[in-house]
């Protein structure tokens, strides 16, 4: 039953992703439907990112207090039917609507999932690692169903599919997910090692700086990348289908950078790994901001694996200076703070594109964004104090 429960957990993610991310690919053929640019039919999310993160706190708690089963089984209905509402709307104002609910269900997956993935668990990063590929994973699977159903059957269909299928997998959590007694995580208690009320601090205040550089640059780029390729590839692709693809394998191949990462978080300080991963965004970023056709590939892929690779360091920070008891909540804290960030993040996506034509611009404030975030890598405290991570027991 742990391993039926892991595998849904992690098609949680995948799902969570996909949702969120197959209106950035199909709003290029939408657009034209709509009478609207591209930048203005873009706009049309930005309540549902925000609901991404404003609403993980709440579920945090909730799942804290109540069931963390039973809120998973609330992310599975919710965003697969919210999903179909937007494949069946009839205006601008009712895609805004359904893509806001795709939001809210969607922020229940990360405090909830991931808590419920690295509870008990000896090996935090490789758990964070195969997460985060079945999540990064998503975001390629959104790029390359959401390019093939609308080239094939029309952007409805890029939604109706997916919804309905997400339902479908809910069905099978509801049946083999196993539950938590009440209020089970609320009364855990797990001491943390002794640390130092200075080191803690730096090391908060370096993880809200990672969240929010992070999350800005992560949701700058998925959100822009089909748009990227679709102005800068013309001489291998003009079709949703063709960016769809390229789009994928890149996502794909990057999401390899959570097992990588991964693998040396379980054997290395978590310092060691944090610096060089986001350090390397800095030139990669810059050089995205000007290079197109072949080099733009090359440069994409790159750069992706080390803003994808980000991810479980984030979420390992979290897991080696809390305890189980609180660890929801303070996932949710973490995503609140990122996912509203990044709802900033498509809106600049939208406005810089709209004002500029093209997304130099862009790049170079994600450079400026990674530079920061660079900088404050350098002020984490050097090893993880061993004694917080351990798995809870009983």
């Amino acid at each position: 039953m742990r391993n039926a429960q892991t595998l849904f957990l992690n098609l949680g993610h995948t799902i969570d992703h996909l949702m969120l991310l197959i209106f950035p690919t199909v709003v290029i053929a939408m657009a034209p439907e709509f009478g609207r640019s591209y930048g203005e039919m873009l706009a049309l999310s930005l309540g549902g990112f925000i609901a991404f993160g404003a609403g993980s706190l709440p579920a945090g708690w909730l799942a804290d207090h109540w069931s963390r089963r039973g809120m998973m089984v609330i992310f599975f209905f919710g965003i697969g039917a919210a999903g179909v509402l937007v494949g069946l709307a009839r205006s601008t104002l009712e895609i805004a609507a359904a893509l806001t609910l795709v939001g809210l269900f969607g922020a229940i997956y990360h405090p909830v999932g991931i808590a419920m993935l690295v509870k008990g668990q000896p090996n935090v990063g490789r758990v964070l690692g195969v997460n985060g590929v079945y999540g990064n994973l998503g975001i390629a699977f959104a790029a390359l169903s959401a390019g093939a159903l609308a080239h094939a059957f029309g952007w409805r269909a890029a939604f109706l599919i997916p919804g309905a299928v997400t339902v479908a997998i809910g069905a099978g959590f509801l049946l083999y997910g196993q539950d938590e007694p009440a209020g089970a995580a609320a009364n855990a208690r797990k001491a943390l090692a002794q640390v130092d009320r200075s080191i803690l601090v730096r090391a908060f205040a370096v993880m809200m700086i990672a969240t929010v550089c992070g999350g800005f640059i992560f949701n700058a780029t998925t959100v822009a990348m089909p748009k990227v390729f679709d102005e800068r590839l013309k001489a291998l692709t003009e079709t949703t289908l063709g960016i769809g693809v390229i789009v994928a394998v890149v996502y794909a191949f990057a999401a390899m950078a959570q097992l990588v990462v991964g693998f040396f978080i379980d054997r290395k300080p978590i310092r060691s790994v944090f610096i060089p991963v986001v350090a390397l965004q800095v030139p990669l970023l810059f050089l995205a901001g000007s290079v197109q056709d072949y080099l733009l590939i090359a440069v994409a892929f790159a750069m992706m694996f080390f803003v994808f690779g980000q991810i479980p360091i984030n979420d390992a920070m979290i897991a080696a200076y809390t305890s189980e008891a609180w660890r929801a909540r303070v996932y949710a804290v973490k995503y609140v703070i990122s996912f509203t960030v990044s709802a900033g993040a498509v809106q600049l996506v939208a406005w810089l594109h709209q004002s500029t034509g093209d997304f130099r611009r862009l790049f170079l404030v994600l450079t400026l964004v990674a530079l920061l975030s660079a900088s404050a890598a350098l002020f984490y405290p050097g090893p993880r104090p061993r004694a917080a991570v351990q798995p809870a027991r009983g």
